[in-house]
């Protein structure tokens, strides 16, 4: 990637005007123009035949893929991990267009740093595929302290249940849950 980025940007081909004749390497073929609403990459998309490709690979350091996966984690306060697990309650309509999750945590970790880093700002459900959350979070205080918190999402298409599941099932993974149907 890197090298793709140093040729678009060194390259005369990402300072060429339509006027003046666009000159190529040797064994490189011209595509059409790629432009794109997600990059600000504008240019001339470039191809290499196989053949050239295998010798230029062989001359270069080898790069390793690496993918990092994220630990599926809840969060009240954004960049803190809840530690405390939570008892999970679902419902789901009889026709499974919608449903609501109902998350209970007793003596969550995050009041005890939340004067030190931030107040709760909502809930955050956090794994490779993105945030799932929620602002419907409400605080139990017993004798004037934190003691538990409740924190419900709801899920209003089967779309979101899906991912909601797929969440669900990498979070139980992680911290040993199970489902119990009751």
């Amino acid at each position: 990637m890197a090298t793709l980025q140093t040729i678009a940007f060194s390259s005369p081909l990402s300072h060429h005007s339509p006027q003046q004749p666009l000159r190529l390497l040797p064994g490189m073929k011209s595509g059409t123009v790629w432009h794109s609403s997600r990059s600000s990459f504008s240019g001339q998309a470039l191809t290499t035949p196989i053949s050239r490709l295998n010798r230029t690979l062989k001359t270069s350091r080898a790069f390793t893929l690496t993918i990092q996966m994220v630990k599926p984690t809840i969060q009240f306060i954004p960049g803190r991990d809840e530690q405390t697990i939570p008892d999970v309650k679902l419902t789901k309509s009889r026709d499974g267009t919608n449903g609501m999750a109902i998350f209970r945590f007793d003596q969550p970790s995050v009041f005890d740093s939340s004067g030190e880093v931030g107040d709760i700002t909502g809930f955050y459900m956090i794994d490779d595929e993105g945030t799932l959350q929620s602002v419907d979070v409400s605080a139990k205080f017993v004798n004037g302290r934190p003691a538990g918190i409740e924190a419900k999402y709801v899920m209003r298409t089967p779309k979101d249940w899906d991912r909601f599941m797929r969440f669900m099932e990498r979070y139980a993974n992680v911290n040993g849950l199970q489902f119990v149907k009751s």
